[in-house]
C-alpha cells in the first residue's frame, strides 16, 4: 500500500507542475495537496509550525508571483488594466484553442486585442504590450517552477 500512496502523492506533484503550462490547472493546490496527502496517508509528525509556515508563505507567493508578473509585463510594454486583463483570458483560452503553442499565442492575442478594441491602441503598439504579456507569463512560469521545487524539495528533506 505505501508504494500506491507514494504514486499518487507523485501524481499531485507531477499535476502541480502540469498546471504550469496549463494555468486552467491550480499548481500550488495539487502541490499543497500532495503534502497534506502526505500527512493523512502517513503521518504529519514530521511537519512543524515551521513548516507548515514556510508552506503556507509560499503558496501565497505563488498566487502573487502568477498576478504580478504578468501585470508587470503588459506594464513595461504600456498596456493597460484591459491589456492585462486580455492577456490572462489568452493565457486560460489559449491552450486549448491552439493546443502546444497556445500557452503562448494566447496572452499575446489576448493583451493585443484587448488594447485594440477597449484603447483603441495601433496595431504595432498592441503588438509590443502582447510581447510584453508574453515575457511576463514566461517569467511567472520559471518563477512559479522554482518555487514549487523548493516547496516538493523542501518536504522530501522534512519527510526523509
Amino acid at each position: 500500500m505505501e508504494t500506491i500512496y507514494w504514486v499518487l502523492i507523485a501524481i499531485m506533484f507531477i499535476v502541480g507542475f502540469v498546471g504550469l503550462v496549463f494555468p486552467i490547472i491550480p499548481s500550488v493546490l495539487f502541490i499543497f495537496g500532495g503534502i497534506l496527502l502526505y500527512g493523512f496517508l502517513f503521518t504529519f509528525e514530521h511537519f512543524s509550525w515551521l513548516f507548515w509556515t514556510i508552506q503556507i508563505l509560499l503558496v501565497i507567493l505563488l498566487f502573487v508571483a502568477d498576478y504580478v508578473a504578468n501585470m508587470i509585463g503588459v506594464k513595461k510594454y504600456g498596456g493597460s488594466k484591459a491589456g492585462i486583463w486580455g492577456s490572462t483570458i489568452g493565457i486560460l483560452v489559449g491552450p486549448f484553442v491552439i493546443p502546444g503553442f497556445g500557452i503562448i499565442i494566447g496572452p499575446f492575442v489576448g493583451a493585443i486585442l484587448a488594447e485594440v478594441l477597449v484603447h483603441k491602441r495601433d496595431v504595432i503598439t498592441a503588438s509590443k504590450i502582447g510581447f510584453g504579456s508574453v515575457i511576463g507569463f514566461i517569467s511567472s512560469v520559471v518563477t512559479k517552477a522554482i518555487i514549487q521545487l523548493f516547496m516538493v524539495g523542501y518536504f522530501l528533506l522534512v519527510v526523509f
